[in-house]
């Protein structure tokens, strides 16, 4: 098994492809070792490496976010080791039949008046944000709306990423906005 790495924008964060499917549908964050012990063997297996403090799941990567103590010349190998052993075993990424669902950042809030341009917010994020964001590791997904202001949940590679304001500010803003006039701002909650 050849698992590739990618960097990310994000300097504390590294891709990591198995070359295998990890979730099927949807993605999965994970930001303590506790929650990653009752959802995900492999995330949990993972937590235990020194200095790694977060894990992600897209379709077909995995993200690590590391502190910055820690070095990626140490860590990695020890990563692309347990990464191996977990595909190896066969054993399953998510513990339960929930795996590929969404780790959920609360409840979506709008004005049922602005359906049809959450709609269009949620489209845009789909089909020109969220795959962009993958190919660097990470994933953005709709949390609210109001007074012309979109907020945004970032996870893997893009949550704490230095270069994440300017994404929200200067790209995804500027295309929410030039396809609906009515967003004025975008803030990550």
């Amino acid at each position: 098994m050849f698992i590739q790495t990618e960097a990310t924008p994000n300097p504390a964060t590294l891709k990591f492809l198995p070359g295998k499917v990890v979730l099927d549908q949807g993605t999965a964050d994970f930001r303590d070792p506790e929650e990653a012990a009752a959802q995900s063997p492999l995330a949990a297996h993972l937590f235990e490496i020194p200095g790694v403090t977060g894990v992600f799941f897209g379709y077909d990567f995995v993200t690590i976010t590391k502190n910055d103590a820690s070095e990626w010349h140490h860590l990695k190998p020890a990563i692309l080791a347990g990464i191996m052993e977990h595909f190896m075993s066969d054993a399953p990424v998510m513990a339960s039949q929930a795996a590929g669902q969404e780790v959920d950042a609360g409840e979506e809030f709008y004005d049922t008046a602005d359906e049809p341009i959450v709609a269009t917010i949620k489209e845009l994020l789909d089909t020109r944000v969220r795959p962009a964001v993958a190919q660097d590791g990470g994933d953005i997904t709709f949390r609210g709306y109001k007074k012309g202001t979109v907020f945004l949940y970032m996870k893997g590679a893009c949550a704490g990423c230095p270069s994440s304001t300017a994404t929200l500010k200067h790209g995804i803003q500027n295309l929410l906005h030039h396809f609906i006039p009515e967003v004025q701002s975008v803030e990550a909650v």
